[in-house]
């Protein structure tokens, strides 16, 4: 059976935006107006605590998910693949749609859509697993720029276009285009990761133990992070002036991030409940 005959061709372009480690409540305290526009913002979770697999997922069409009691996890699954009928506006996806790949880019490549990812992490550069079935897929010259990849983003007037866009201004150490990086705060070893970033390195030397934050420094963090979203929202804006009106985004996080809850900072090898959960809203912009 040719499970792709039975999918209507898509209307829609459709645009994931990460924005990479940003916390749900990092997000609500920002207040963000523009991306509210979108639709109800929900406090979602990531099937992943780290960039690479949490990206992986989302690639394999598995948005964070909400937290249904007394349902079993293949009619969660079932309601929420649908879904896709309503972002690329079509007709017939189903989660056996995505059958052999399981893998949206090759999945849109066949509907018609340009695929294209833009990152900002080098941990998901373009040498890694994820490039697959990808007409383009960039790592960013800068990790913190989101207003420079919508600049190069572009749209084909008869082919939708399908982008990728991970978002870096709202990972550690949370700072915006203009600040100078000599102001940015600092931890020996997790810094290494920005140290080299043409290069494509993905982790620093830790020479020793640093000292860790203590609860003003972590609050200061945090308000980093939320003036972040401040200001995406506001290069959001302009997204929304850039993409024609037949478009459907989805804006989220791969991950939340730990801002000393319980003695943990940041991400990844951490198993507490704000490192699980995220932001999540979308809808089409008409």
């Amino acid at each position: 059976m040719n499970l792709m005959a039975t999918v209507r061709p898509p209307r829609n372009n459709y645009i994931l935006v990460v924005l990479d480690s940003c916390r749900y409540d990092s997000f609500v305290r920002a207040r963000p107006r523009t991306m509210k526009k979108l639709g109800k913002v929900e406090r979602r979770w990531s099937y992943a605590s780290w960039t690479a697999p949490s990206h992986f997922n989302l690639l394999m069409g598995l948005m964070p998910h909400r937290s249904p009691k007394h349902i079993f996890a293949s009619e969660y699954y079932k309601h929420e693949f649908p879904k896709f009928n309503e972002r690329l506006g079509a007709d017939g996806i189903e989660f056996k749609s995505l059958v052999p790949n399981l893998y949206l880019p090759p999945f849109l490549s066949k509907l018609g859509y340009r695929t294209h990812a833009m990152v900002s992490l080098p941990v998901i550069n373009p040498r890694t697993i994820l490039n697959s079935g990808f007409d383009s897929y960039k790592l960013m010259p800068k990790h913190n720029d989101m207003r420079a990849m919508l600049g190069e983003m572009r749209f084909a007037g008869g082919q939708p276009s399908f982008y990728l866009l991970n978002i870096g201004e709202t990972h550690y150490p949370y700072a915006l285009p203009d600040e100078p990086p000599e102001e940015w705060p600092r931890i020996s070893g997790v810094h290494g990761v920005f140290k080299h970033l043409d290069d494509e390195v993905v982790g620093g030397r830790l020479a020793k133990k640093p000292k860790f934050f203590n609860s003003r420094q972590m609050e200061r963090l945090q308000q980093r992070q939320v003036a972040a979203v401040r200001h995406l929202d506001r290069v959001v804006e302009e997204l929304f002036d850039l993409v024609p009106k037949n478009t459907y985004i989805t804006i989220t996080s791969d991950h939340g991030e730990l801002f000393g809850e319980d003695g943990y900072f940041g991400h990844g090898p951490i198993h507490h409940d704000k490192v699980w959960e995220v932001p999540f809203v979308e809808g089409q912009l008409r």
